[in-house]
């Protein structure tokens, strides 16, 4: 009965520690959020990575947004993209430790023996979209991966989720 018990406790435990998606700032260097890093006056890297199990398409329109937010908030009209990478972070599978030590104190001796486990509670693989993207001012070029700055954030932007705490 206390098995049983346990169990279901587990299980109840399990879908509470994935972890959200939510847009922001990243807090942490593997926690969910984006990240920006300018490499000339007009060319930035942009990254948003999402919480476990949270799908690629997600990831991607985040991504997709902050480069808007980037491009707007830098005074520039659309971004082209030059450079499309993707990661994915799978989750470390159960862990069983064993350790053995022992001393000697003169007359006497010690051994000890340890046995650990671990687990990955994080519910899923992770995904981490990177865009590199070049700013343009004035009419948008016709051409493949230029994306109008304001179209993005009107279309984007109502899909976003609530963030815990307020955006920029």
């Amino acid at each position: 009965m206390k098995r049983a018990i346990a169990l279901v406790f587990a299980a109840n435990l399990l879908p509470a520690c994935s972890t959200p998606t939510f847009y922001g700032p990243a807090v942490t260097p593997t926690g969910s959020g984006f990240w920006e890093t300018r490499i000339e006056n007009d060319r930035f890297r942009v990254s948003y990575r999402g919480g476990s199990g949270a799908p690629v398409a997600q990831v991607e329109d985040y991504a997709l947004f902050r480069a808007a937010e980037v491009t707007t908030a830098s005074g520039y009209d659309w971004f082209r993209i030059v450079g499309r990478y993707a990661e994915g972070y799978a989750p470390r599978g159960p862990q069983l430790s064993v350790g053995g030590g022992s001393t000697s104190f003169g007359r006497r001796s010690a051994v000890g023996l340890g046995v650990g486990t671990s687990f990955d509670p994080s519910g899923g693989p992770q995904m981490a979209a990177t865009l590199e993207i070049k700013l343009g001012k004035g009419p948008e070029p016709d051409e493949r991966d230029v994306y109008d700055a304001s179209d993005i954030i009107r279309t984007i932007g109502p899909r976003l989720p609530p963030s815990p705490v307020p955006r920029a």
